[in-house]
């Protein structure tokens, strides 16, 4: 990435030509697909150009990049913050609109703000890195909090945003944050793809990483929210494909998530749908097992939740167990998906 925060990709090289009437054996054939590839694209942080700031509807980032900002408040002063991290492929305001609302009536004050490479950031489609993606989540938080000193702040990620904040909560520099919700997060790292998943990946990335896939698959419902499915289709914001090389990205980020696990020490809440087809049961229930704070760090378990739970039919009922966790870290969920989360892990 260059000073001005632009991206880069190797050129394309063309591939060592055939000979009249040669053909190509399975290896130069392979040799030849490689040196027509081009380099996986990243879009990472850049040197330090600005102060962090607040600027209208943006945030602006220590290397002057700017993402789109999203602030829904509460008539009076807030008892508690949330900001939250959408997922693959979305946006702020797709992951948070919905639910705005519920928290206002909480008394919470609502954050979002669209990461790099998605929605109406900078890049878009790139993958920025997983590294850049929690110096990020930091940075943000750092800046709420100076706007509401001594107010409860939650950070709240979904998907992809749950793993970013795994992965920003473990680390060295850890956001100012009093606790964190992992909304259904992306946890399955290359252990729980399989070989045959695995080593595609792997050839793709070399071969095409600029090859898209289509955002969809037959039967897959991420939420039972009908009408929140038709916004979704129609959103001109949010990524219909994805470049392999965000995809090996996003994998990337899940192992990081997987190994920051042991070192994730904050107030945590794990909330997970029983109907979730996009993050299986398994990788979840090992995430649990691998945080090394059970007393303080809380599954909730929705058996009728799918993927988006803040967007299904019972969302509002997954909003105020939020609100009303995010008020008091010691109150048990209001709606019982603790005492589910017990059944459901003993199963």
């Amino acid at each position: 990435m260059s000073a001005t925060g632009e991206y880069s990709t190797a050129s394309k090289a063309p591939a060592p030509p055939a000979g009249p009437g040669r053909a190509l054996g399975r290896r130069p054939l392979l040799a030849a697909l490689a040196a027509a590839g081009c380099a996986p694209a990243r879009a990472p942080m850049g040197p330090p150009v600005a102060e962090p700031s607040i600027t209208g509807e943006f945030l602006v980032m220590a290397d002057g990049v700017r993402l789109p900002f999203h602030a829904w408040l509460p008539p009076s002063p807030p008892q508690a913050v949330v900001l939250g991290l959408h997922g693959m492929n979305e946006h702020a305001r797709a992951f948070l609109e919905d639910a705005a609302p519920w928290f206002a009536a909480e008394g919470i004050a609502l954050y979002g703000y669209d990461q790099r490479g998605f929605g109406a950031a900078p890049h878009r489609g790139i993958w920025a890195g997983h590294a850049t993606m929690a110096a990020d989540a930091g940075q943000a938080a750092r800046l709420i909090r100076a706007r509401h000193p001594g107010v409860p702040l939650v950070m709240m990620g979904e998907s992809m945003g749950g793993a970013v904040l795994l992965v920003a909560g473990a680390g060295p520099a850890p956001p100012p944050a009093d606790g964190y919700v992992l909304l259904a997060p992306a946890v399955v790292g290359r252990a729980d793809l399989g070989w045959l998943a695995r080593g595609l990946l792997d050839v793709l990335v070399t071969l095409v990483p600029v090859m898209g896939f289509e955002n969809s698959a037959p039967g897959f419902m991420p939420t039972d929210n009908i009408e929140a499915l038709r916004r979704w289709s129609r959103d001109p914001l949010l990524l219909r494909h994805t470049r392999v090389d965000a995809l090996a990205g996003l994998v990337e980020l899940m192992d990081a998530a997987v190994a920051a696990a042991p070192g994730f020490e904050p107030p945590a809440l794990l909330l997970y749908g029983g109907r979730d087809r996009l993050v299986p049961a398994r990788p979840t229930r090992a995430l649990l097992a691998r945080l090394p704070a059970p007393e303080r760090q809380r599954p909730g378990f929705y058996p009728r939740g799918h993927h988006m739970l803040l967007r299904d039919l019972q969302g509002e009922t997954v909003a105020h167990d939020i609100a009303t966790w995010a008020k008091d870290r010691r109150a048990r969920l209001p709606s019982g998906a603790e005492e589910a989360a017990r059944a459901w892990l003993a199963a």
